[in-house]
């Protein structure tokens, strides 16, 4: 029923805009759509009882929404200036605490308040998300709202500052323990590439050398490789998945990992670490690894064995060209601001991230960026879109984006770029499509001169998602590729297979591909039904 709710609260809120339109609309719907929908999905503290609202939780008895304010501000003065902002109906139907100090003792999960405005993803996902926003960013930067793009990116280092040193994966309290994959430097840069203002970028420093430090620091540290891996600092199930992901029978995602390893033989990784057959329970360091899942974003797939829950034992491709690319613009932003020393230094440690990556992740004969097993001392060799990274963020060599381009083929299908190679009944695996990693594989080709693929790929996923728009009036969250169609919620069986309406990565990505395409190119996707 939770399912049904999240996604009737996005179709009700998306109604005014999908009005089906028919096979013979307009061309430029689909962009006015977007543009459109951003306002949809803008929260702001004026509309804070609207923001408040999780589709993943129930409110309190009295049917109040918690809003927690972090304990670096004042209570009563962030009160004061809520209640000027927001009608007195909407203050109602809040109830505004203080966040404690340990946030163990949590016992209603809430919202985070943030200063600014900002725009979330869609669907069951009414919050401002840690990767979803940067993608996010990149589309209101495209269609001229640079007063919401330059909130975005204020809203992150506000939560660098005031919760713990994370861009949180969301801003509600189950999400104070982890991050998301790291954008942060990017957002700065895509503010400052339209403003010139440095003092901005002097100002974010200090937020950026602390959220640069929790991905440098033990637990996210191996000191074993000197790279990065995921780790959500939490124990015990995640709350969101105990509330929100159960499918008709009611069973929870937990439920149906325990039938899984119940019944299957799993050669990944040792499966006594994760699930005692004896007791059927799922130990603590599976729930370790499940929250880390999360905290990659990509929850979940087969990537790092069955549910990602081995993820703790692996350096990702895709998290430490994050960093290696963190560390070359925050030496961009030194340079600019005249600071050459410390510019070289953060070069230096991009330098020696990028050796590190292509020695231990590259494969040579596979053409393939791999993850890496520090505990085996082994490439887990499990094709994956993130194989795109090291294009996207320059690490790879003329001769490594040559090879992964000859790779294409194991990932093109009709509709675009499937996730893996495998299917597994997850929706980050085959046949599944989603904007990001389109972006970042067709930009990443770009880079390297594949400008006749990136084009090709660009029109079949454009093509893709015109289509269903026409079909159904809204953009969604993820697609089969295979099929192309959005029609994927029969073939997950795990996590939540709803297929979110809104959906903001999948309206941003659209207008930063197809503004990339020629008008030739473009009129061929427009013209897609």
């Amino acid at each position: 029923m939770k399912k049904i709710a999240a996604f009737l609260f996005a179709a009700a809120t998306l109604a005014t805009l999908a009005q089906n339109p028919s096979p013979q609309a307009q061309t430029t719907d689909i962009l006015q759509y977007i543009d459109q929908t951003w306002k949809v999905l803008r929260r702001s503290n004026r509309t804070l009882a609207t923001a408040a609202v999780d589709p993943k939780f129930q409110p309190e008895p009295d049917g109040r929404w918690p809003v927690y304010i972090p304990r670096s501000e004042d209570l009563q003065k962030v009160e004061q200036e809520l209640r000027a902002e927001v009608p007195e109906a909407g203050m109602k139907t809040i109830a505004l605490r203080q966040l404690p100090e340990n946030i163990n003792q949590i016992t209603e999960q809430g919202l985070l308040y943030l200063p600014k405005p900002y725009v979330v993803p869609g669907g069951r996902f009414n919050e401002m998300y840690g990767w979803d926003s940067y993608f996010i960013q990149v589309g209101l930067l495209r269609d001229r709202d640079l007063d919401h793009a330059k909130d975005m990116a204020d809203n992150f280092l506000y939560q660098v500052k005031n919760y713990g040193g994370k861009v949180l994966n969301a801003n509600r309290t189950y999400y104070l323990n982890r991050s998301q994959p790291p954008f942060l430097t990017q957002m700065i840069l895509g503010v400052y590439e339209k403003t010139h203002d440095k003092q901005y970028l002097a100002q974010a420093l200090p937020e950026i050398e602390t959220y640069y430090k929790l991905w440098t620091t033990e637990p996210h540290l191996t000191t074993e490789t000197g790279l990065a891996r995921y780790w959500d600092f939490g124990e015990g199930p995640a709350p969101e998945v105990v509330s929100a992901e159960r499918n008709a029978q009611g069973l929870t995602h937990y439920d149906l990992v325990k039938a899984y390893f119940k019944t299957h033989q799993i050669p990944d990784y040792d499966v006594t670490q994760y699930y005692d057959r004896a007791t059927d329970t799922l130990t603590p360091l599976f729930y370790k690894g499940d929250r880390s899942m999360r905290e990659s974003g990509f929850d979940p797939s087969n990537r790092f064995g069955p549910f990602n829950i081995d993820i703790i034992h692996y350096n990702p491709v895709c998290l430490n060209s994050l960093l290696y690319a963190m560390e070359m613009e925050t030496a961009q932003i030194l340079d600019i601001l005249d600071r050459p020393d410390e510019a070289k230094t953060w070069r230096k440690r991009a330098h020696d991230r990028a050796e590190r990556i292509n020695h231990l992740m590259w494969n040579s004969t596979d053409g393939l960026y791999y993850d890496y097993d520090f505990a085996t001392k082994q490439q887990r060799k499990y094709p994956f879109l993130t194989t795109f990274y090291p294009l996207w963020t320059g690490i790879a060599s003329r001769k490594q984006a040559a090879a992964v381009e000859q790779n294409l083929p194991i990932f093109e299908r009709e509709g675009g770029l499937q996730t893996s190679t495998n299917v597994s009944g997850n929706q980050w695996d085959a046949p599944f499509g989603w904007a990001p990693l389109h972006m970042i594989a067709i930009d990443g080709l770009r880079r390297y001169g594949f400008k006749a693929d990136a084009d090709r790929i660009a029109r079949k996923w454009l093509s893709l998602i015109h289509r269903d728009f026409l079909r159904r009036g809204y953009i969604v969250e993820k697609y089969d590729v295979v099929n192309a169609s959005s029609n994927v919620e029969s073939q997950i069986h795990f996590g939540y297979s709803a297929n979110q309406a809104g959906f903001g990565w999948t309206n941003a990505v659209f207008t930063h591909l197809f503004d990339e395409l020629s008008p030739a190119d473009q009129k061929k996707v427009l013209a897609a039904q």
